[in-house]
């Protein structure tokens, strides 16, 4: 069980990972484009239709997705200024605390979610752009992305009640 949740944290960090850099393909493109815009004097006026949109919604699933990977890897900014004077029982209770306080957020937020994907569907919601999405297609990878994140924080909590030591990678940085 252990190598497939690690497998699907990393696989969705890859996939974040795509995102950022679909949004530098797609930026970049559009400037080129300018480019030839300017080149030909604006006769021929070079764009890629609702680039803009598009490198928002690659956004927002990159960040969504990227959090339980960054979470497992001790990337999330934590200020550990009380927790890092506490003795190791104590550290230990904060860090399960606080992640099931994480949990039943990321939990809610997910619950929410899903049930905004099913408003979309029902109503037929479409982007606003120049190039008309259902909406549900760009909510789907933020849903998986919190989906994914509470499965993470729901596991760290198993390792941490299972484990003498706090379970929460230490960059060392505060």
């Amino acid at each position: 069980m252990r190598a497939i949740l690690d497998h699907l944290y990393r696989w969705s960090g890859y996939l974040a990972a795509a995102c950022i850099t679909f949004i530098c393909l797609i930026v970049s493109a559009q400037v080129v484009l300018n480019l030839l815009t300017r080149i030909s004097g604006g006769r021929i006026n070079w764009f890629i239709p609702s680039y803009t949109d598009f490198a928002g919604y690659a956004l927002a699933a990159a960040s969504f997705l990227a959090l339980a990977y960054t979470l497992t890897q001790g990337g999330h900014i934590r200020v550990t200024l009380v927790v890092g004077r506490m003795g190791p029982r104590w550290r230990k209770g904060a860090e399960v605390f606080s992640l099931i306080l994480a949990a039943l957020l990321s939990g809610a937020a997910t619950w929410f979610m899903v049930r905004l994907i099913g408003e979309s569907l029902e109503f037929g919601d479409l982007s606003t752009g120049m190039v008309a999405i259902p909406i549900w297609i760009v909510q789907l990878p933020v849903a998986a992305g919190l989906v994914i994140l509470t499965v993470a924080l729901i596991d760290l909590i198993w390792q941490s009640v299972k484990s003498a030591d706090p379970v929460i990678a230490d960059t060392g940085e505060e």
